[in-house]
């Protein structure tokens, strides 16, 4: 339980900003004494927690208690469009977001778009088409790419099967980049 504290003291700390001598003056506790209870060196008491989550301005449980462990895996909800089927892969709503994309080999003609974001692609498994601005290029699988969503593109299956696709889709973004060989 001590090595669990002590990494939450540290982290509580480093959000609020505050360094050891900061939390020292805060708290009156030494900065020694500060040090030895975030590498776990020392016990945690009541006594000794108690002024540091005041001055952190923090409940005593998030630091005692154990967060609670749910179960990690990602409930499966995919939905289909035009064909193709989009299964989320992360459960927050935050960014980046991940998806498993299944793209039929009869997927229309390409139709560029643009939005805001940035876009990763991971081929599992078939043959993609990547239409880029004026560029087009395939990929295979274990092959990636990267690129702004503001520049003109979209992707399909290319060939006879149908192609699976991972995918990170968010809204930072700096540049374009290929790793894919040129076809």
């Amino acid at each position: 339980m001590i090595e669990q504290i002590a990494p939450r003291l540290r982290r509580a700390r480093e959000k609020k900003g505050l360094s050891l001598a900061d939390l020292a003056r805060a708290t009156g506790i030494s900065t020694s004494t500060l040090s030895r209870l975030e590498s776990a060196q020392r016990k945690p008491s009541l006594e000794l927690l108690l002024p540091i989550t005041t001055a952190l301005g923090i409940p005593l449980h998030e630091i005692v208690i154990s967060p609670r462990v749910v179960d990690p895996r990602v409930p499966q909800h995919p939905t289909k469009t035009d064909g193709r089927v989009l299964v989320p892969l992360s459960r927050q709503q935050g960014e980046p977001r991940a998806y498993k994309e299944t793209i039929p080999a009869h997927d229309q003609e390409p139709h560029l778009t643009t939005h805001t974001g940035y876009l990763w692609l991971y081929v599992l498994r078939g043959r993609l088409r990547v239409n880029l601005d004026d560029r087009d290029f395939f990929m295979g699988a274990g092959e990636a790419a990267e690129f702004d969503c503001q520049i003109p593109h979209w992707f399909g299956a290319a060939g006879r099967g149908d192609v699976e696709v991972l995918s990170l889709f968010g809204k930072q973004g700096e540049r374009i980049h290929y790793r894919t060989r040129r076809d």
